[in-house]
């Protein structure tokens, strides 16, 4: 588990793009829940950043597709899958597991 932020640093329903280990990762709290998925689509590699966050899904903002935010499934097109990285609060920090 590598530090990725702190948890003041991603708002209550906000984001947060953060690089660990060379990777781009996006930071989503929901309700004190913490999730992490890679920042980009895999659709067409589209930025999540500007993403919407609705009812456990994130669209992406080019075409719409949506994500699970705990497994990246796309019940629409289960082809594609959205990276997600364990996190672990530890204290104030929050910490991403790569794999």
């Amino acid at each position: 588990m590598q530090t990725a932020a702190k948890i003041s640093e991603v708002p209550n329903f906000g984001k947060k793009v953060v690089t660990v280990s060379g990777k781009e990762v996006l930071l989503i709290n929901v309700k004190g829940t913490i999730f992490a998925v890679e920042n980009e689509c895999p659709h067409q590699g589209s930025p999540l950043g500007a993403a919407v966050v609705k009812d456990g899904y994130i669209s992406c903002p080019r075409h719409g597709y949506r994500f699970n935010l705990t497994d990246g499934k796309c019940p629409d097109h289960p082809e594609f899958v959205l990276t997600t990285f364990p996190v672990q609060l530890n204290g104030e920090e929050i910490q991403v597991d790569l794999g």
